[in-house]
């Protein structure tokens, strides 16, 4: 009988000497869920929407290039020797900001700037590499040409401009160029995993 009461109460204070396994659930990473605006068909509207704005500043590059009479015709193709600043900025003489954008019209560094801006952004967004650098030149263009036509004649605030460039962030922001462009290859070159401001 003390034997067994012994061995009851030794068994006892073990059982209150064990520790208690407690289940704590880990904590959840950013990695756990893939975020919806990159995950499923959605990422083919950012895809579509990343080719859309491209082929917007790729086709402008073209068209003031050549005048293929869309936007831009033959006798003012850059090409022919025209500026295709110049109609632009002349046009905002009238404007909140007319005086510093007139003086710009028509100079060969503006040209050459305005020019080679719209066929790199154009490029980089249609193929989707350099995405980061893309839509912040894109935005940074957009926000001037926005800036050279106020006050807006249709809105308080709000044009195209602006529309296209919170669009650009949200290319930046979600990977586009990723889905339907080589932005995943890009991305494991040397040079881009040695700068990712690249990507």
């Amino acid at each position: 009988m003390a034997t067994t009461q012994e061995r009851n109460q030794r068994n006892h204070r073990l059982h209150d000497a064990a520790p208690t396994a407690v289940t704590v659930p880990a904590p959840r990473t950013h990695g756990d869920t893939i975020p919806a605006t990159t995950a499923g068909p959605v990422r083919y509207v950012w895809a579509a929407a990343r080719i859309a704005i491209g082929w917007v500043f790729l086709w402008a590059f073209l068209d003031k290039l050549f005048g293929w009479g869309l936007a831009t015709p033959a006798a003012k193709a850059w090409t022919n020797g025209a500026s295709p600043t110049a109609g632009f900025l002349k046009g905002t003489a009238d404007h909140t900001l007319g005086g510093l954008f007139t003086t710009l019209a028509g100079q060969p560094w503006v040209d050459w700037l305005f020019m080679t801006g719209l066929a790199a952004i154009g490029t980089a967004l249609i193929l989707g590499v350099g995405m980061r650098i893309a839509a912040t030149t894109a935005g940074l263009l957009l926000l001037m040409m926005w800036a050279a036509e106020l006050p807006l004649t249709t809105n308080p605030f709000m044009d195209e401009h602006i529309v296209y460039a919170i669009a650009l962030i949200g290319l930046a922001l979600t990977g586009a160029g990723t889905t339907l462009g080589l932005g995943t290859q890009w991305a494991a070159t040397p040079l881009v995993r040695r700068y990712p401001i690249l990507k």
